[in-house]
């Protein structure tokens, strides 16, 4: 903060004693006036920039020495391919035919396939870490060379486009070990990284994975337990308790290998290009959701809501298949609807939310339990409505509850969301995502929220060196 100037002039060389009282008296009311008219803090939502311009520097980033076939080796892999039959590969495929032997294997690009594409978090926070220093002016993570001067050391390896690549070359086997490439590439890292003094130094517990794709490191979770990983949520990370059921119930448990406290929420890639404000137009559509009806797990609200919307008057549900197709439509959807429909999926969260930031449709999030990307730097009831799924499945409720918000409440939601656009980016446009990035984007937020957990990781790390070799650590309890 600027130190306020005194600006007053003497009028003479000595007054009296009155005059003295009363300027005392206005000197010692004027500070606590500053302090109640402006020490209200702005919303966090409405002003990103605060956050960054009022924490550290920075983070001392260590990037583990992990062999290049585990990142950008894994690009070159795929982009060799010579096709991919799935759903939403057709734009890969052409990229290959037209681009990819003109380019550099220096600076390929991440898949455009939004299967993988929305989980590319790992592409672009490593392009940078190896940004060199010169260019990095707004980056909160700075890159040390030695992991004895660093906050954390970043493991560089593509754990989502590892696990893809194996359901493109053999899916049968993903489940297995045997003959499973994906397996084999995950053993290697944990390997490598589990023999250096700096996984022996502190457990695994300053090390960071990004682990986006709910099958990434399927095999290798419980050994990365301590780590600290960035996640898009907790739903790949739940399991049957088998033991305690007999086998018999549907109720899913939280794994004892994620928490709040260590790991960090972070979004997925939007696919869908960003709306400014400037280009808002009237929406005639109250609610709009495309997608599949029928997914797993916590899907079952989705189908329930489905079948109770359908039919409802200015409301838009609708089957929406990864491709070129479903992505304009998905376009139009989003910037002609007031409300876009977030009910869980396979996982509770998807880029849907993230795509409808970027279209400045309000996002309506049907959940009991749910974990965003950066509580406590952005408040989401800003801009997002929140329902329980017991009143969601009400008949006709959720379409009521929409309609009772104003034309001036809806406008400020967007006011909201045209503000907090730039935090869910990752892409920063440059060749390879080496280069600089917005000092107010998804890299920077996920950082300082690293950044937040150290204190609780480094008195983890002291607290073990102190117990005796017999001393079993107790499972992580999942505390939120």
């Amino acid at each position: 903060m600027t130190p306020v100037k005194n600006t007053a002039t003497r009028s003479g060389s000595s007054c009296s004693i009155p005059s003295l009282f009363i300027s005392l008296s206005i000197l010692c009311i004027l500070p606590l006036s500053l302090f109640f008219f402006h020490s209200s803090p702005t919303p966090l939502s409405l002003n990103p920039q605060i956050n960054l311009q009022t924490s550290p520097n920075s983070i001392k980033v260590y990037v583990a020495n992990l062999p290049r076939s585990l990142n950008y080796g894994l690009l070159e892999s795929y982009w060799a391919l010579d096709s991919d039959s799935r759903i939403g590969s057709e734009v890969d495929n052409q990229i290959r035919k037209i681009h990819i032997g003109k380019s550099s294997n220096n600076f390929l690009p991440y898949p455009e396939n939004p299967i993988i594409k929305q989980y590319s978090a790992e592409y672009w926070i490593l392009g940078d870490l190896m940004t060199s220093e010169k260019l990095k002016l707004g980056s909160f993570a700075k890159r040390v060379f030695t992991a004895e001067e660093a906050d954390v050391i970043f493991v560089p390896f593509f754990a989502t486009l590892s696990a893809e690549m194996q359901l493109i070359v053999n899916k049968g086997v993903f489940r297995k070990k045997a003959g499973n490439e994906d397996y084999e590439r995950q053993r290697v890292v944990v390997d490598f990284l589990k023999q250096t003094e700096a996984w022996k130094r502190s457990g695994g517990r300053d090390h960071v994975f990004v682990i986006t794709d709910p099958v990434a490191m399927w095999h290798v979770k419980a050994e990365l337990a301590p780590a600290i990983l960035l996640v898009v949520d907790f739903g790949g990370w739940y399991k049957l308790d088998s033991k305690a059921s007999n086998e018999s119930s549907s109720d899913m448990i939280h794994h004892t290998q994620v928490s709040l406290l260590k790991d960090v929420i972070v979004p997925y890639t939007h696919l869908l290009p960003r709306l400014p404000l400037s280009e808002n137009r009237k929406r005639e559509t109250l609610l709009y959701f495309k997608g599949a009806k029928h997914r797993h797990r916590g899907g079952i609200v989705r189908e329930k809501l489905w079948d109770l919307l359908i039919n409802e008057p200015r409301v838009v549900i609708e089957e929406g298949f990864p491709n070129a197709t479903g992505k304009e439509q998905s376009i139009k959807g989003m910037r002609t609807s007031e409300f876009c429909l977030h009910p869980a999926g396979d996982t509770p969260t998807s880029c849907r939310l993230f795509d409808a930031v970027q279209s400045l449709c309000i996002p309506v999030i049907v959940s009991d339990n749910i974990e965003l990307p950066f509580e406590g730097m952005v408040d989401y009831s800003e801009f997002a409505v929140f329902v329980a799924v017991s009143d969601a499945l009400q008949p006709s409720w959720l379409v009521n509850h929409l309609r009772s918000y104003s034309d001036e409440q809806k406008d400020r939601f967007r006011r909201n969301m045209a503000v907090v656009q730039t935090i869910f980016e990752y892409e920063n446009g440059q060749p390879g995502g080496i280069g600089p990035i917005s000092p107010n984007g998804a890299i920077n937020y996920i950082w300082r929220k690293v950044h937040q957990k150290l204190p609780m990781i480094k008195e983890a790390i002291i607290r073990e060196k102190r117990k005796p070799p017999s001393v079993s650590v107790p499972l992580r309890c999942h505390c939120t």
